[in-house]
């Protein structure tokens, strides 16, 4: 006959020794510690009740740990290492569950449950510390993805067109579409805006003034003024009302 070691599913386990017998912080921390070891190091020991169910005949704590550990994580706390009695070695096991119980009862040390609940303590502290920092990592991740979004978004808002960058960096096509939309005639934008594109690959406009002063066209075989004071101030009006990307 050899004694070997199975999983049971704690689901089908019962015991006749009442959970309230143990202390709910003891339960707790061999709880965690099972799911972290992934199994108990002390199998419990059962027989079988029906083809489907089985009781406790030694390892109460462990078992009500392990019911424990599936109630806080359900598929890793699922099943528990046990030894099934057998009508094969039913008589043996029984002499052994109970040599091993006056042992360790009378063994039993009061300070136990102390231990216990200081290592419950730090298992619960260091639980929370680690929660905190994963829960910090995630903020400051979705803050600086929050602080990439803002500013993409900012980029990408229609901006007010300002004049005398206008006149100083937008090409000629640009310039001409900006122009018309200021209400000026296809003819005489095409003329200004050759006439800004030439000026400013001199020098680039000093204000808004000085535009005024430079920019002009061909009127028969004279150079005159191609805007006005008057008409640079009706671009003006005009342009402050539209946004463009």
């Amino acid at each position: 006959m050899k004694l070997s070691l199975s999983l049971v599913a704690v689901k089908k386990i019962t015991s006749k020794v009442p959970r309230s017998k143990f202390l709910d912080s003891e339960l707790e921390l061999a709880a965690h510690l099972i799911l972290e070891a992934e199994g108990v190091i002390n199998p419990i020991v059962v027989c079988r009740k029906s083809i489907n169910s089985y009781e406790v005949i030694a390892g109460d704590f462990e078992y009500y740990a392990a019911v424990k550990a599936r109630e806080v994580n359900p598929r890793k706390g699922e099943m528990i290492g046990a030894f099934i009695i057998g009508d094969e070695n039913e008589k043996v096991l029984k002499e052994q569950v109970e040599l091993l119980r006056k042992s360790i009862n009378s063994g039993a040390s009061t300070t136990s449950s102390v231990s216990a609940s200081k290592e419950y303590e730090t298992l619960i502290k260091n639980m929370i510390e680690s929660r905190l920092t994963k829960t910090e990592s995630w903020l400051e991740e979705r803050l600086l993805k929050l602080e990439d979004e803002l500013k993409e978004t900012k980029n990408n808002l229609p901006q007010q067109l300002v004049p005398l960058d206008a006149f100083n960096s937008l090409s000629m096509a640009e310039l001409i579409l900006r122009l018309k939309s200021a209400g000026l005639t296809d003819k005489a934008a095409t003329q200004i805006a050759k006439s800004v594109v030439r000026e400013r690959s001199h020098k680039q406009f000093a204000s808004l003034s000085d535009v005024v002063a430079r920019i002009k066209i061909t009127s028969g075989k004279r150079q005159i003024k191609a805007i006005s004071a008057e008409k640079m101030l009706a671009i003006i009006d005009s342009w402050s009302k539209l946004w463009f990307l």
